[in-house]
């Protein structure tokens, strides 16, 4: 939901220096896998990158009552998809860094 606002007004503002997005983030994830760890209530998403790189995302659930193994993988998924934007800003950054010293 943040990401579609950033979008939103980052169009609407113009924004056209260089910058990551929503999309290109999804495009570097080329699998992923879930792991519920038996007798837990952790979940841990573990997403490929096209580059053949892993992050990984954890969700745990305090009450056994509130498990739901639905919103765990949707909240690991989301952990490990911040990694990504991490990853992929300090890459941005680094390519500009290098075009500006040429």
């Amino acid at each position: 939901m943040v990401d579609k606002y950033v979008e939103e007004v980052s169009e609407r503002e113009g924004l056209t220096a260089p910058r990551l997005t929503p999309d290109h983030i999804q495009k570097q994830i080329v699998n992923e896998e879930f792991h519920v760890f038996p007798n837990t209530m952790m979940t841990v998403c573990c997403l490929t990158l096209r580059n053949g790189f892993n992050t990984v995302g954890t969700s745990a659930c305090v009450s056994p009552e509130n498990f739901n193994a639905e919103i765990g993988i949707m909240v690991s998924r989301r952990n490990a998809i911040q990694e990504i934007w991490s990853l992929e800003g300090y890459l941005l950054k680094e390519n500009l860094h290098k075009s500006n010293q040429d």
